[in-house]
């Protein structure tokens, strides 16, 4: 596995979602990376911890956020290799720290919280609460959506990270978002 934490360089606009589990982050940035007929950055801590859960029957722990972390960078890095324009991220580093510091062992890898801080996003679309609580195999906390939401805004802002919330129906969501990427696609239109 590729053993690098921080994005290979490139010209691409980039767009990720962030915010808490079940609130609609892989079906907005599915629908977007086809909407712009771009690549699509699946979450890779998805698959890793759904294959963890198939043959041991173990959900994440402390252990599990540099694998993730290196996943993750991996599929960032090689897709941006495909891309046009524009990629568009399910999750990014950021993401990881944050559910690590709140749900984990609270003790983040010094490389990682780095390049979680350095990797460069043009825009973080932060998925609010207001979407029903889907439960999996590996999600876990679905009593904590309101305080990881608010966990996930104060990251950004603490981190001054550029972000608009999304929030309302996905129609709704997918207005703003599309919105805000055009802005950046074309700087023109906000003149």
């Amino acid at each position: 596995m590729e053993k690098t934490l921080k994005q290979q360089p490139n010209n691409l606009i980039k767009v990720v979602l962030f915010g808490p589990e079940s609130t609609g982050k892989t079906t907005i940035s599915r629908m977007l990376a086809r909407h712009y007929n771009t690549v699509w950055v699946q979450e890779y801590a998805r698959e890793y911890l759904q294959d963890k859960w198939n043959n041991k029957r173990e959900l994440c722990n402390g252990s599990d956020q540099l694998p993730i972390a290196y996943g993750q960078m991996k599929l960032e890095n090689k897709l941006a290799q495909k891309a046009d324009k524009l990629q568009i991220c399910d999750t990014d580093l950021l993401e990881t720290v944050v559910y690590f510091e709140n749900y984990y062992d609270k003790i983040i890898d010094k490389d990682l919280k780095k390049a979680a801080l350095e990797n460069n996003y043009d825009l973080y679309l932060l998925t609010y609460i207001d979407t029903p609580w889907e439960a999996d195999d590996i999600r876990e906390n679905p009593h904590q959506r309101e305080e990881m939401f608010k966990t996930f805004e104060a990251a950004l802002i603490k981190y001054n990270k550029p972000y608009i919330l999304l929030k309302g129906s996905l129609e709704t969501r997918i207005k703003i978002a599309t919105k805000e990427i055009d802005k950046l696609l074309n700087p023109r239109l906000t003149l």
